[in-house]
């Protein structure tokens, strides 16, 4: 078990018949996880290998008890289709969507707050509790359960991580990508607090980069608040000042959002910090 996602969520995939969105669809189905519905505006009425499509979040919550949504909607459309979801009184909220705007997103991050849901992502690679359900991008072949948490802001040293640990015969708990952008649903902090939480997690594995102050809030959350190991990554240390890496939030300004200031408050805060990514599975080996 772990935090969020279990094999007992029911799924709403919106954008369902997009090439994305019906691909990673049945790659959750294959998974395991329960996809109830589909959402495309004008083609309710169909199916989709067995799983019915609605025009709207609200008709496809009402007829199948949908608790968590999958978003695969294009960027001019995917700030709306959160707020439908939020508003249709889906919990969990997955957008794994890039290229919204950072105004919208502000908006958006207000609206489902005040529903009480909540926002994993955008521009995010989704989650997994591994043995569960799967609810977005993540190669589920990669995962297997055990006691170790994984919280990132990048998709692909995600998998690289997790990887690294399966391989080491190291399993996961859930893993989380809360995505890269400037202004997200889900911070390391809110992530943390649930790892923190969980009964099966025994340590958690935090991988950041390059921007913003996401690393440092957490650095400071993790000194006063959490009891168990939290190793880290932080990608970008060879990063060039001022040059935009990857993500919209992964830019350095001035001195603010270096790699060495997030490495030097992790490592104050008692962190054990890796020096490249393939090191977090020795370290985690050493200390589980």
């Amino acid at each position: 078990m772990g935090i969020l996602l279990d094999n007992r969520s029911r799924v709403v995939v919106q954008g369902i018949t997009g090439r994305e969105g019906s691909f990673h669809t049945l790659q959750m189905v294959e998974y395991g996880t329960q996809v109830v519905a589909g959402v495309t505006p004008g083609r309710g009425g169909e199916w989709l290998e067995g799983i019915p499509i609605f025009d709207t979040v609200a008709a496809a919550v009402e007829a199948t008890g949908a608790d968590t949504s999958a978003i695969f909607v294009p960027a001019p459309y995917a700030a709306d289709a959160i707020m439908e979801a939020a508003a249709a009184g889906v919990q969990l909220i997955v957008c794994i969507t890039e290229g919204i705007p950072a105004l919208d997103m502000l908006k958006v991050v207000a609206f489902v707050r005040s529903r009480g849901a909540r926002l994993i992502g955008p521009n995010c690679p989704g989650l997994i509790t591994p043995g569960q359900a799967k609810v977005g991008i993540m190669p589920g072949h990669i995962h297997r359960p055990g006691p170790v948490g994984v919280v990132s802001r990048s998709g692909t040293l995600t998998y690289e991580v997790v990887y690294s640990l399966t391989q080491r015969g190291i399993g996961q708990s859930t893993a989380v990508g809360i995505g890269g952008d400037m202004i997200i649903g889900s911070s390391f902090v809110d992530i943390l607090e649930l790892f923190e939480q969980d009964p099966h997690t025994d340590m958690v594995v935090m991988i950041g980069e390059i921007g913003g102050n996401e690393e440092e809030i957490a650095a400071e959350y993790i000194a006063g608040r959490m009891s168990k190991p939290v190793v880290a990554f932080i990608a970008g240390l060879t990063a060039p000042e001022g040059k935009r890496m990857g993500h919209a939030g992964a830019i350095i300004a001035g001195r603010s959002g270096g790699a060495r200031e997030k490495i030097a408050r992790l490592k104050e805060a008692g962190v054990r910090v890796a020096e490249h990514p393939e090191q977090i599975a020795d370290i985690v080996a050493g200390m589980l």
